[in-house]
C-alpha cells in the first residue's frame, strides 16, 4: 500500500476504468436533471437513472465519474465522526446492460490490491444472504470463505429507482479499533471495519408506490468513498486529516486563533466549518441558492451551521468567503466551473452570512423571551417543541440554546428536542453507517531516516534497526519462526516497490533466524522497508544479519526497466514527440508500457520500434547512472516523467546517443544483457493511451520457444510440414465455410417441413388459434425463425421448446396482435412453463424467451401450456 493523493486516486480510479473500455463522463451537477423523486444528488449512479431504467440510451454502456454528492441525512454527526460528510465524491464505474458480476468482482479486486496495493488479508467482503453466484466469484478471486459474510441489509435502494442486491468491500483496521466482541465482523456497528467500496447488482426498479419491478438489462452500479481511500492510504486517522479537507481546517484554525487537535469540542467545530465549506462552495456553484424549502433549505442549514460553528471557536467576523478561496484553491482544477463562479459563489454566501448574523440577534431575543415566561412560571426546562421551533424556524443552533439556558440555571428538553427533529429528518435517514479507522503505517520515530543507506551493488550485510509485525505499526524487540515481520535496517541491497518496478525478493539470514523476504516497500518518510517471514529461529532488533537478495528475479527485471526506457526512445521515433509515458509494470516476466498516442499502433509500426530496441540491445552499450542537480539534467535533455515529483537532486538513467530519463529504478550495465527484445500485444488503455506488452531475456525466449512449439503443434494437427500451416488453413476454412453453409440450407429444409406439418396438431382456445410443440433446431436463432414463420402461419399463438446440444432448454411464445389483444401474453406464458423445467425466464407480450434445467419435465411443461393459454384468454 502506497501513498496516493486524493487527486491521484480520483485519477487512477478513472483511468483504470478507461483501460477496460469505459467512457469517462464528467460530473454531474448536484442539481437532478428531470428526476423530481430526489431534491440533490447524493450517489453516484443518481444521474443514470434514465439509462439503468431503459427510459433513456447511455452514451455508451460502460461508464466512470467522480460525482458530486451531498447528503444531509445524518448531519448531526459531521465533525463528530471520523467518516460522516454533508459533502463527499464517489467513484463509480457503471454497466448498463453489459457486464455484471463476473467482471467488476474481479476488477474491484484487482483495483484494490494491485492498483492501490491494499492488503488482501485486510479485505473483507459482505454479500446478500440469497446472492451465491457473488459468492462464488469472490471466491475465485482468492478471497477465504471467512472474510465473506453475508447480511440482509446488503440490498441497496436510495428513494425511488434502481435497486438491487450488493456486495461491500470492508478493510480491517485492527483489533484495536474494534469492540472486542468475539463476533466482531463486518456490518458490526463499531469502528473496526471501514466500507470502502459497495457493488450493487442492479436488477430492480423501486416504484414511487414502493413496489419494485425487474429491469429489462441487468446493470453495475458501484460506488467507492474518494475520502475514505484517501484516508487509508494517506495513513489519516479520520477523512478529515487528508489533503481533500484538511487545508480548510488549517485555514480556520488561523482565522479562529486555535489549534488543531489540542480540544475536542474545537475540532469539531473546525470538521464542521471544513466540510460545510465544501458543501457550499459545490452548492452554489452548480445554482442552488439559500431559501426556505427544498434543495435551498439544505444548502442555508449548511451555511449556517458553518456560521454557528465560527462563533463558537471565537470567530466573529464574517469568514466564509475565504474558506471558498482555500476550496477553489483545492478543487478548481477539476471542476473548473467553481473558478469561473468564484465572486458570484462568494458573494452569495457573504449575502446569507450577514443575513444569519441577524437571524443570531433575532433568536437571541427570543429565547430571552422564553427565558423570561419560564422564571415568571417558576420552571427552569424549556420544552423540547419551542426549542426545536428556535432552530427550524429562525435558524438559531439548539447547542446555542442549551448554553444560554445553562447561563440562567436553566435546561432544555434535548428529548421533546429530538423526537421533534426525528420527524422531520426520519425520511432522509440513511440505513448504512459509516465507519472510521486508519491503515498501518510503521513507527519510524525512533530511527534516523536520513542516515539509512540503500546500497543494491555492495551491501551484503547489516543491522535490524526496527522490526515490526508485518501488519502492527509499533515496534518489537523480536519474533519468532512463523511470524510475519517488517525490518529496517542500517544498511540494505534491497530494492524498493515504485515508479511501476515491483520490489525485491530474497532472505534476511540472522546469527540464530532467517527471514524469507516476500516485498520490500518505501514507506512515506523515504525508509526502505523489507516484508516477510520468519522460516527459521528467532530475529531481534540489533541483529547483525546478511542478505541475499533473489538475483534471477531481480536481473530479469533489470532487462525489463532499460528495456522500458528503450521503447519508450523507439515510441517517440517512430510515432512522434507527442509520445509520453502513462503508466508502466516492469517485473520479471514482462513489462507493460502506456504511454499517450491518439490511435493504433499499426502492425507496422510496432515492428520498427521492435527492431529499433533489438538494435540497442545488439549494439551493447554501456548503460550509464548518474546523480545531477535536476536543473542540470533537463539541460541535457533528460526525460522526466509527466505528473511525477522529483528533487533537488535526480538520478538520471542514459543509454548513449539514444535515450536520458530520470528514474530511480533498477537497470543492466549493458544494453546487451537485454538479450532480446518481443512484442507480445498492442491496445488501448483509455482515451488517448496505448498500451504495449513485452518481453526480454528469459521471458522474451519463453515467449519464441512457446509460439514455436504452438506453430509446431499445429503443423502436427494438420498433418503438413511447419511452412505450410498458412496454406493449409487457408484451405480448411474454406471447406468449413461450405459445411456450414450445407448445414444451414438442411436446417432451414427441417424448419420448413416442421411448418407445413403443423395444421392438424393447431388448437382453438376460445377462438385463438394455438399451437403447442416440441421443435428439434440446432440454435436459439433457429428457433426464433421457426417461431416467426409458425405464428404467421396459423394467425394466433405458438408455445414452442427445444433441447439444444448440452442439454440446455430454450422455450419460445409468440403471439400475434390479435392473439394479445384477447388477453394472451406471451411473457407471462413463458414464464410458467419454463417454472415447470426448473428454469425461468419472460419478455413482451408478443414475445419472451425462457429457459430450462430438468429436460425431463419438457412434455410435461408443453402440457400445461394449452391451460395457461386458455386460462389467458378473455
Amino acid at each position: 500500500m502506497k501513498y496516493m493523493t486524493g487527486n491521484e486516486i480520483r485519477e487512477r480510479f478513472l483511468k483504470f476504468f478507461q483501460e477496460r473500455q469505459h467512457l469517462m463522463l464528467p460530473s454531474a451537477s448536484l442539481i437532478p436533471q428531470d428526476d423530481p423523486t430526489l431534491l440533490i444528488i447524493g450517489a453516484g449512479m443518481a444521474p443514470f437513472k434514465p439509462f439503468f431504467t431503459g427510459k433513456m440510451k447511455p452514451p455508451s454502456p460502460r461508464i466512470t465519474t467522480c460525482q458530486k454528492c451531498v447528503r444531509t441525512g445524518d448531519i448531526e454527526n459531521v465533525g463528530r465522526t471520523a467518516r460522516h460528510h454533508t459533502y463527499f465524491e464517489m467513484l463509480g464505474n457503471f454497466s448498463f446492460g453489459d457486464y455484471f458480476k463476473q467482471e467488476i468482482i474481479p476488477w474491484s479486486w484487482e483495483f484494490l490490491t494491485k492498483e492501490l496495493e491494499l492488503p488482501a488479508d485486510k479485505l473483507y467482503i459482505t454479500i446478500h444472504t440469497k446472492d451465491d453466484e457473488a459468492y462464488e466469484i469472490w471466491r475465485s478471486v482468492g478471497v477465504p470463505d471467512d472474510h465473506i459474510s453475508r447480511l440482509e441489509d446488503n440490498f441497496w435502494e436510495i428513494g425511488s429507482g434502481p435497486c438491487g442486491p450488493d456486495s461491500e468491500i470492508h478493510i480491517d483496521l485492527g483489533e484495536e479499533r474494534g469492540c472486542g466482541r468475539p463476533d466482531c465482523a463486518p456490518g458490526c456497528d463499531c469502528d473496526r471495519f471501514l466500507e470502502l467500496w459497495n457493488l450493487v447488482f442492479t436488477q430492480y426498479n423501486q416504484n414511487e408506490d414502493g413496489t419494485y419491478s425487474p429491469l429489462k438489462h441487468k446493470n453495475i452500479d458501484t460506488g467507492a468513498g474518494l475520502e475514505r481511500l484517501a484516508s487509508v492510504l494517506q495513513g489519516k486517522p479520520s477523512n478529515f486529516e487528508t489533503d481533500l479537507i484538511f487545508p480548510i481546517i488549517e485555514y480556520a484554525a488561523k482565522i479562529a486563533g486555535v489549534e488543531y487537535g489540542k480540544d475536542p469540542k474545537t475540532d469539531v467545530s473546525l470538521k464542521v466549518i471544513a466540510d460545510h465549506a465544501r458543501s457550499m462552495t459545490f452548492m452554489i456553484g452548480d445554482g442552488i441558492l439559500p431559501s426556505n424549502e427544498g434543495r435551498g433549505y439544505v444548502l442555508r442549514r449548511i451555511l449556517r451551521r458553518a456560521v454557528r460553528h465560527g462563533r463558537l471557536i471565537g470567530i466573529n467576523e464574517m469568514f466564509l468567503a475565504g474558506t471558498v478561496d482555500v476550496v477553489i484553491s483545492m478543487f478548481g482544477h477539476v471542476y473548473t466551473n467553481l473558478v469561473e463562479k468564484r465572486d458570484y459563489i462568494q458573494k452569495v454566501i457573504e449575502m446569507e452570512e450577514t443575513s444569519f448574523l441577524r437571524t443570531l440577534k433575532q433568536g437571541t431575543e427570543l429565547l430571552n423571551e422564553e427565558i423570561a415566561k419560564l422564571k415568571a412560571a417558576n420552571a427552569t426546562v424549556l420544552d423540547g417543541t419551542t426549542a426545536f421551533k428556535l432552530n427550524d424556524t429562525f435558524g438559531f443552533p439548539w447547542e446555542l440554546t442549551a448554553e444560554i439556558l445553562e447561563e440562567q440555571g436553566m435546561t432544555m428538553d434535548k428529548a421533546g428536542f429530538d423526537a421533534a427533529l426525528e420527524v422531520q429528518r426520519k425520511m432522509a435517514r440513511e440505513a448504512r453507517n459509516d465507519k472510521d479507522g486508519r491503515p498501518v503505517i510503521y513507527n519510524t520515530k525512533a530511527i534516523d531516516v536520513a542516515a539509512l543507506k540503500v546500497d543494491e551493488l555492495h551491501a551484503t550485510a547489516g543491522t535490524i534497526l526496527q522490526m515490526y509485525p508485518a501488519r502492527d505499526a509499533q515496534p518489537i524487540k523480536n519474533a519468532t519462526d512463523g511470524t510475519e515481520v517488517a525490518v529496517i535496517c542500517d544498511v540494505t541491497p534491497f530494492h524498493a516497490e515504485g515508479g511501476g518496478q515491483l520490489g525485491d525478493l530474497g532472505t534476511i539470514t540472522a546469527p540464530t533466524g532467517k527471514i524469507n523476504v516476500t516485498n520490500t516497500k518505501k514507506l512515506p518518510d523515504g525508509a526502505t522497508i523489507m516484508i516477510g517471514e520468519i522460516v527459521e529461529g528467532t530475529i531481534a532488533v540489533g541483529d547483525k544479519v546478511e542478505f541475499a537478495v533473489t538475483m534471477s528475479r531481480k536481473n530479469d527485471i533489470a532487462r525489463n526497466h532499460t528495456a522500458t526506457h528503450l521503447l519508450h526512445a523507439a515510441l517517440k521515433e517512430v510515432l512522434g514527440s507527442h509520445v509520453n509515458q502513462a503508466g508502466s509494470y516492469v517485473g520479471p516476466d514482462r513489462l507493460r508500457f502506456d504511454f499517450s498516442h491518439f490511435s493504433q499502433v499499426t502492425e507496422e509500426e510496432l515492428q520498427k520500434v521492435e527492431a529499433i530496441v533489438n538494435e540497442q540491445i545488439l549494439a551493447a552499450k554501456d548503460v550509464q547512472i548518474e546523480e545531477l542537480p535536476i536543473e542540470e539534467a533537463k539541460k541535457r535533455g533528460a526525460t522526466a516523467l509527466f505528473g511525477e515529483k522529483y528533487g533537488k537532486i535526480v538520478r538520471v538513467v542514459t543509454v548513449p546517443g539514444f535515450s536520458m530519463e530520470f528514474c530511480g529504478g533498477t537497470h543492466v550495465t549493458n544494453t546487451a544483457q537485454i538479450g532480446m527484445f518481443k512484442i507480445i500485444s498492442e491496445a488501448s488503455s483509455g482515451a488517448g493511451v496505448r498500451r504495449i506488452e513485452a518481453v526480454t531475456g528469459h521471458g522474451a525466449v519463453a515467449h519464441v520457444n512457446a509460439t514455436e512449439a504452438m506453430v509446431k503443434g499445429l503443423a502436427g494437427e494438420l498433418k503438413c510440414r511447419v511452412n505450410d500451416v498458412p496454406a493449409r488453413l487457408e484451405a480448411l476454412q474454406a471447406e468449413l465455410k461450405a459445411a456450414h453453409k450445407k448445414a444451414e440450407d438442411l436446417a432451414a429444409q427441417i424448419a420448413q417441413a416442421q411448418v407445413s406439418n403443423v395444421s392438424d396438431q393447431v388448437r382453438e382456445l376460445k377462438g385463438v388459434p394455438a399451437l403447442v410443440q416440441k421443435v428439434a433446431v440446432d440454435s436459439v436463432d433457429a428457433l426464433r425463425n421457426l417461431g416467426d414463420q409458425m405464428r404467421d402461419k396459423i394467425g394466433g399463438v405458438v408455445v414452442l421448446a427445444t433441447v439444444l446440444d448440452g442439454g440446455k432448454i430454450s422455450i419460445l411464445t409468440m403471439a400475434t396482435k390479435d392473439a394479445v389483444a384477447k388477453g394472451v401474453h406471451s411473457g407471462n406464458i413463458v414464464k410458467a412453463v419454463a417454472k415447470i423445467c426448473g428454469g425461468g425466464g419472460g419478455g413482451r407480450p408478443d414475445m419472451a424467451q425462457a429457459g430450462g434445467k430438468d429436460a425431463s419435465k419438457v412434455d410435461e411443461a408443453l402440457a400445461a401450456a394449452w391451460d395457461i393459454i386458455e386460462g389467458q384468454i378473455k
